[in-house]
C-alpha cells in the first residue's frame, strides 16, 4: 500500500513537470521569429529615393520642356525670315528641337563663319548669310560663360538657328542660284532644275561639314574664271572695274542655276553676242554671226519680238521653205505695206487666203478697212523668201526656229537685235553639214538649196540635236579676256536689282 502511493506521487510529479514547460517550449519557438524591423527601415529608405528621384525627374522634365519652349520661340522668329521655314521646322523636329550644330565635335561657330566669309568670291553679301550678327553672337555667348544656365542656353539657341540658317542657305546658293530665272523674265523657257530640300539639307547631316561645303562648289570652268577675274578686279575694254565686277557678279549667279547642256554636241546661241556656236566635247567646233529678236521699244514695250530663252532638240530642216507669215506681223507689217503698195504681195511672193482657199486678186482688197484677221499669208520659196533657203526646226511654244535670210547685210552690222524674234543664221549650208554630216543627205539639201525652180522639202535628222538660246553678258574667251555685251533686253538690270533688293549681291 505504501509502494502504492509512493508511485502515484511520482507520476503526479512528472505530470505536473510537463504541464509546466509547455509554455516555455511555446515561447522559445516565438523567440525564433525573424526580426523584420530592418525591413521596413530599408523599405523607407527606397521609397525616399525614388521620391527624390521622381522629384528630379519631374525637375528634369520641367526644364526640358522650358528648354524646347525656348528653343521653339527662337525658332518661330527665324522661320518667319526663312525662304524655307518648312525645310528648319522639319529639321529640329528631328531633333526634338534641341541645338546639335554646336555641338559636334571639332565644330567651331568661328570656323563655320569664317568659311562663310568667302561668299564674297561668290559675288554675294556675306550678310545675306547672316556674317552681320553671327559674329556678335559668337562673342555673346563667350561673355555669357559665368551667366545662369539658362540665359546661356538662350545665346546658345540664337546662335545655332543663325548658324542652321546661314548653312541652308549657302547650300542652296551653291547648288542651284539664289533667284529663279523663270520669275524674272517671261520669256525663260530653258529646262532648270528648282531646289530640291534633300540634296539641300545634306550640309546638315554630312560627315564632314566643310568637305561637304567644298564639294558644292560651282566646278565648271567658265565660273572658275569669272571668279578669278572678279578676285583680280579685272576691267574690260568696253567697261571700268565697277561695272565689269557687277556684270560678272549677275552671270556667276545664271551658272549656277542647273540648266546647262549635258550633251557631248550641242548647239548654243548667246543672245546679246549675236553668235552660234556648234559645240562639242566642250570646244566650239563652227561658229557664226546670227541675228536676233528685237529688244523692247517704245511702241513695243512689251518686248513681244524678244528671242525667248529656251532649250529643245532639233528634229528637221524644210529646204526652200514656206513662210506661214504670224498673224501680228500680217497685221501690223504685211497688210499695211499692201495698202499702200497694191502690188507688194505679188512682188514678194506672197500668197492670200481666206477660209483655206487662194485669192487670184489680192491687190482689188482695200486693206485699209479689211478684217485682216479672217485672212492668212504664206510666202512662197525662192529668192525672196524671209526664211531663205532653209530652215532649222525644234519644239517650242513661242514659235521660233534657226533660218537662213536674203538679207545678208545685217550680219555686217554690229547690232543685230532685228528679227521678229526667230534666229538668222550667217552660214546655213556651214550647220547643216554640222548637223547632217558629210554624205548623201547633206548632198540633197546643198543642191535642193541651189535649185534655180526650188520646192519645199522636210528633211528629218538621223539624231535630234539639242538646242540652246541662251543669254550670257559676261565671259573670259580663250586668251583669258574678260568679254561683256550689251544688256540687249534688260535682263542683267532685272537680275540685279532682285538681287539688290533681296540683299543677296556683294556690293
Amino acid at each position: 500500500m505504501k509502494k502504492s502511493f509512493i508511485f502515484l506521487l511520482v507520476a503526479a510529479a512528472f505530470l505536473c513537470s510537463c504541464a509546466i514547460k509547455r509554455p516555455k517550449e511555446s515561447v522559445a519557438r516565438e523567440s525564433y521569429r525573424p526580426d523584420e524591423s530592418w525591413r521596413t527601415a530599408a523599405q523607407d529608405q527606397e521609397a525616399a529615393a525614388q521620391v527624390q528621384e521622381d522629384r528630379k525627374n519631374k525637375e528634369m522634365t520641367r526644364r526640358q520642356n522650358d528648354s524646347v519652349s525656348v528653343f521653339k520661340k527662337h525658332l518661330s522668329e527665324e522661320l518667319s525670315r526663312s525662304a524655307h521655314p518648312q525645310w528648319l521646322d522639319s529639321l529640329y523636329q528631328s531633333h526634338d528641337y534641341k541645338p546639335f550644330l554646336l555641338g559636334q565635335e571639332g565644330l567651331k561657330p568661328g570656323a563655320i563663319a569664317e568659311y562663310l566669309r568667302k561668299t564674297e568670291l561668290h559675288g554675294l553679301d556675306t550678310n545675306y548669310f547672316y556674317l552681320n550678327e553671327i559674329g556678335p553672337r559668337i562673342r555673346d555667348l563667350e561673355e555669357q560663360q559665368d551667366k545662369p544656365a539658362s540665359i546661356k542656353y538662350q545665346e546658345k539657341v540664337k546662335l545655332e538657328l543663325l548658324m542652321a540658317a546661314a548653312l541652308l542657305k549657302y547650300s542652296q546658293a551653291m547648288q542651284y542660284g539664289l533667284i529663279s530665272p523663270d520669275s524674272l523674265d517671261k520669256n525663260y523657257f530653258i529646262t532648270t532644275q528648282v531646289p530640291d530640300s534633300s540634296k539641300i539639307m545634306r550640309v546638315f547631316n554630312a560627315p564632314d561639314l566643310f568637305l561637304f561645303l567644298d564639294s558644292i562648289q560651282p566646278s565648271s570652268e567658265a565660273y572658275r574664271s569669272l571668279q578669278m577675274a572678279l578676285k583680280a578686279g579685272t576691267g574690260a575694254i568696253n567697261r571700268n572695274k565697277e561695272d565689269a565686277a557687277q556684270a560678272i557678279k549677275l552671270n556667276m549667279e545664271r551658272l549656277r542655276w542647273k540648266n546647262k547642256p549635258d550633251a557631248q554636241k550641242y548647239i548654243s546661241v548667246n543672245i546679246p553676242d549675236y553668235t552660234l556656236d556648234v559645240m562639242e566635247k566642250g570646244v566650239s567646233v563652227l561658229q557664226m554671226k546670227v541675228c536676233v529678236g528685237e529688244g523692247r521699244t517704245e511702241t513695243d514695250p512689251g518686248g513681244s519680238k524678244e528671242t525667248p530663252q529656251l532649250n529643245s532638240m532639233i528634229y528637221s530642216v524644210q529646204v526652200n521653205p514656206i513662210w506661214n507669215i504670224p498673224a501680228s506681223i500680217a497685221r501690223n507689217e504685211i497688210s499695211r505695206y499692201a495698202d499702200r503698195d497694191p502690188y507688194y504681195l505679188s512682188n514678194n511672193d506672197i500668197d492670200v487666203y481666206k477660209g483655206g482657199k487662194r485669192i487670184s486678186s489680192p491687190e482689188k482688197i482695200d486693206w485699209s478697212t479689211a478684217d485682216v484677221s479672217q485672212y492668212t499669208f504664206k510666202q512662197r520659196p525662192g529668192e525672196q523668201n524671209s526664211l531663205g533657203k532653209i530652215k532649222f526646226i525644234f519644239d517650242n511654244n513661242s514659235s521660233v526656229y534657226l533660218h537662213d535670210t536674203p538679207a545678208r547685210s545685217a550680219f555686217k552690222k554690229k547690232l543685230r537685235a532685228i528679227s521678229h524674234g526667230c534666229v538668222r543664221v550667217e552660214k546655213p549650208k556651214e550647220l547643216a553639214l554640222a548637223l547632217f554630216g558629210p554624205g548623201k543627205t547633206f548632198n540633197q539639201i546643198k543642191s535642193a538649196m541651189d535649185r534655180s525652180y526650188p520646192r519645199a522639202k522636210y528633211i528629218g535628222l538621223p539624231v535630234k540635236m539639242p538646242i540652246y538660246l541662251t543669254y550670257i553678258t559676261a565671259w573670259l574667251d580663250d586668251k583669258g579676256l574678260l568679254q561683256i555685251r550689251n544688256d540687249i533686253y534688260g535682263l542683267d538690270l532685272l537680275l540685279y536689282n532682285e538681287l539688290k533688293s533681296n540683299q543677296m549681291i556683294a556690293e
